[in-house]
């Protein structure tokens, strides 16, 4: 298994566009919260730092490796290949997957954090079919994606975009979803 997913332009940027939303909700400190694929932990910090309280937020990775680290810098963190694991629901999940297109030319090494199948898309489609049974009523996602990534399901969500990056090679999305 990899090390940690280390930060990157979409991570920090993800992270930025968070406390942005956070900061804009009453009553943040009551939000229970849900990371998906928490990586090295920089929006579970932010979650935190932004008022909500420790005890509600809740972590999963499918690399031990990332929930070993999470955990330690205190966080409720499980192993878990997406939902498999997470039997309760959320006010509030998120999730910066990998969603880049298989590259046979990337080590197999960081494809794990990187490659989201051969269109980019797959473990978004099985995340978001899943997703649905996770959400309280008015239950929201957060999800990162890229104009690399094709064929998304976007099922009966109602998304609203809510920024966009340009990179040097795409432009990446962060959209909030409702509904089922």
């Amino acid at each position: 298994m990899c090390e940690v997913y280390p930060f990157s332009e979409d991570s920090y940027f993800f992270s930025e566009i968070l406390k942005k939303q956070l900061t804009k909700k009453l009553r943040v400190s009551d939000l229970k919260f849900l990371e998906m694929g928490c990586g090295g932990g920089i929006n579970l910090q932010t979650a935190f730092n932004a008022g909500i309280k420790k005890q509600n937020i809740f972590a999963c990775d499918i690399n031990l490796n990332a929930v070993d680290y999470c955990r330690k810098l205190g966080f409720n963190c499980m192993k878990s290949n997406l939902f498999e694991n997470i039997k309760s629901k959320f006010d509030l999940i998120i999730f910066n997957p990998p969603y880049l297109p298989e590259d046979k030319r990337e080590p197999r090494d960081s494809r794990l954090a990187t490659t989201g199948g051969k269109k980019g898309s797959e473990i978004v489609n099985k995340f978001l079919k899943q997703a649905k049974f996770h959400l309280t009523d008015k239950g929201k996602i957060f999800l990162i994606t890229s104009s690399l990534t094709k064929g998304i399901k976007w099922l009966n969500y109602k998304k609203i975009l809510l920024a966009k990056k340009k990179l040097f090679f795409e432009e990446i999305y962060v959209w909030e979803l409702t509904g089922k």
